[in-house]
Order: structure tokens, then sequence, then C-alpha cells
């Protein structure tokens, strides 16, 4: 973890006035922070208020577990660091109005920090809101395909201890994103040579409101086979106008994308969206793990709120009105003691 970062693991769950220093520490005050729906783009000087600070009043308890660090230098010669890992607390408040639960609550993020002068100057972050949503049983749009689970880190257990030379790992997910978009457009699914490039076990962790899938079976049906259908002209940065940075270590690679992909959402729609004929940018934060020459696991979040927003569904109105006459006040747990 890059110096600049680790006070996060030191101050989250410490009292505010605690954590507050330390995090604005990290942040240059002008720094641009590209923050997933319903949040957007914040201040360096305003991360705490805005992001932390009602996070921690909703989890008092709050801890930042990181399963992936990765650091490294863009070919742009931006120096960035990757993190992967949970927000774990007790949620005993509402947070943008899910209700607490009282129980354990687990958030996957995918948070990326540009670095300069030894601060951050520039921050792409996604936190996986749909994953709150459904552990308190206020999920209001179509259940997901793949499989819901508390996304687990590498199984090699090195996430936090990558080094050396990645280019030929990166080297390998590019060819692979190239082949993956010849389909359908110049073929079936041969053209996208899956299993040229993936593991035959393999694991794609997806959001929450997509799901986790088990081998390229899996994979092609939980998850691309009705993401194409939906939109099947889809493009990756290779437009040049769109946000997207590379880097990586040893086996481990990872890309920022804000937006990174470009679609048209036609056909039956996907997700339960309609198909809305319009155009959409989709935002998507990445990191794979190579074993052996081949993708092993795949972290992926995409900001589905940001998504639906596009074409004109507010999730977080309609999770409203299914929670209206759900109690949205504070949980008091008992010490425990017997009476």
């Amino acid at each position: 973890m890059h110096p600049a970062l680790e006070a996060f693991q030191r101050v989250l769950g410490a009292a505010p006035d605690e954590a507050r220093p330390v995090i604005e520490a990290a942040f240059d005050a002008d720094a641009t922070i590209r923050m997933c729906h319903p949040f957007g783009d914040l201040a360096g000087q305003d991360v705490f208020d805005r992001l932390y600070a009602p996070l921690i009043e909703a989890m008092p308890d709050l801890e930042r577990r990181d399963m992936i660090a990765l650091q490294g230098e863009t070919p742009e010669g931006q120096v960035w660091v990757g993190c992967m890992g949970q927000y774990f607390g007790t949620m005993l408040r509402p947070w943008l109005d899910i209700p607490p639960t009282g129980h354990l609550t687990h958030m996957r993020y995918h948070e990326f920090f540009r670095i300069e002068d030894g601060r951050v100057c520039e921050a792409q972050i996604i936190w996986d809101i749909p994953e709150v949503m459904m552990q308190a049983g206020a999920w209001p749009m179509a259940p997901q395909l793949g499989k819901f689970l508390a996304t687990p880190s590498p199984m090699t257990q090195d996430g936090l201890l990558a080094q050396g030379d990645g280019r030929a790992a990166m080297d390998h997910v590019i060819a692979m994103l190239t082949d993956l978009c010849r389909h359908p457009a110049e073929g079936g699914p041969e053209v996208m040579r899956l299993d040229q490039y993936w593991h035959p076990r393999m694991n794609w962790y997806g959001p929450a409101g997509i799901g986790t899938a088990r081998g390229i079976a899996g994979f092609r049906n939980w998850h691309q086979i009705p993401f194409l259908r939906a939109m099947p002209d889809r493009k990756l940065d290779a437009m040049g106008d769109l946000m997207s940075h590379w880097f990586a270590q040893g086996d481990y690679v990872c890309e920022t994308g804000w937006p990174n992909m470009r679609l048209t959402l036609t056909d039956d729609g996907w997700m339960g969206i309609a198909p809305a004929g319009r155009e959409v940018l989709l935002r998507s934060l990445d990191f794979w793990r190579l074993e052996n020459g081949l993708i092993r696991e795949n972290w992926v979040l995409v900001d589905l709120l940001d998504l639906y927003a596009q074409v004109g569904v507010d999730v977080l109105a309609r999770m409203r009105e299914f929670n209206k006459a759900r109690n949205l006040g504070a949980v008091t747990l008992p010490e425990g003691q017997f009476a």
C-alpha cells in the first residue's frame, strides 16, 4: 500500500474527530474524486464529510479490508494505486435510505488513486451499493442471474504482495478484451477464443445486480449472453475519448474506466431495464489475476446505479417507495448479557 493511503486501515471505525485529519491529509484539497452514483464528482477536501462520515454514522465499527493493492505507472506516465476489498461493519442506522439491519454488512469497493507529491490528486471509486441493498432486503430491481456472495480475496492470498513486471499479464488481458469485442459483429462465440485466455475453473466476480459466475459456461450464461443480447455493439476505450488507465504487477492487472465502454441498449433490455434504444456509457473498475498464463480470477465492479440513471430509472427512489412502511430508525442492540 502506498504510504499516502495506509491511513485508511488505521482510522476507519475510529471516532470522527480522529479519522477526519488522517483521511483529509491523504487527499489534496483540490483532488478530483470521481465517485459512483449517487455521489458524483467531489473535491478532495469533501471526501470525509461526503463519503466517510455518513458511512461511519451508519456503521460505527466500520473496517476497511484491502484484499488486492497494486501500484504502477501507466503508459501515460502517471502513478496509480488500485485497491479491491470490503468495507465491513454493523449497520445500525440507515445509509442512503437503505434500512439498517443490526447485522454485519459487507460492501465491496474498487478504488483507484492517482498519486502526485505523496498525496491523492485524483480518484475513481465504485462502491457496490446494490450489495448493501440486497443484504437489507431492499434491492428494488430485477433479481441477479449470478451468485450472490461476499467477494473473496485471491485464491493465492497474495493480493497485497504482488511484485514484478506485469507487462506480459497486461498484454494477455488486453488481447483477451480485443478478441472479446469481435463477437457478435465478426462471428459466433468461437471468435472470442475464450479457452485460450481463461482458465477452465475461472471465477468472475461481478457486481451485485449481475452476480458471480464460475467457469466459462457460468460467465457466458449468467453475464455475457444477457449483456450482449441487450448491447451487442459494445465498444471499449479504443475510441480515445474515454478515461481508462492500465497498470500491472506480476500476475495481476488492473484498469480504471470512467467510463471505459460505450453501448446502445437495445433488444429486450438488460437486468430488467427496458430497451431504451439510446447510447449509454459504462464505468467499470477491474482486476485480473493470471495463473499459468490464463486468467483465473476477475474482479469486476460496474456503476450499475449510474447505468440505470442514464435510462431514467432512479433506483434509490424506487427503493424508498418499496420501504415506506419499514422502520428506518436506528437499531439498538442489547449488550448480550443473560436477563
